[in-house]
């Protein structure tokens, strides 16, 4: 799932599903992702390093997975498509 800004720029409805090979990792899902929607190249990780944006959060069965490596395998409910990735816009302010 992907913010509205990000579904958006990718003109895609409320849910994108991909098929990811094992071991299905964030690099991996956001890998496919980018490769299938190129237009979020550079939105959800910074092109040069590949580390996540600042105000991009991802989170999975309810866990905030941002600062988790991302090489690290999702949560099995994840992989099996019974629980979805999402790529959140983080809010700052005062």
């Amino acid at each position: 799932m992907l913010p509205a800004h990000l579904k958006i720029l990718a003109k895609v409805g409320h849910e994108v599903q991909l098929e990811v090979a094992d071991p299905v990792t964030q690099r991996r899902v956001l890998d496919e992702l980018e490769a299938r929607y190129p237009m979020l190249g550079g939105t959800m990780r910074d092109r040069a390093t590949g580390r996540r944006r600042a105000f991009i959060r991802f989170y999975a069965c309810e866990e905030d997975l941002s600062n988790e490596s991302p090489d690290t395998p999702l949560p099995e409910e994840v992989r099996s498509g019974k629980e979805p990735f999402l790529v959140v816009g983080a809010m700052a302010g005062g």
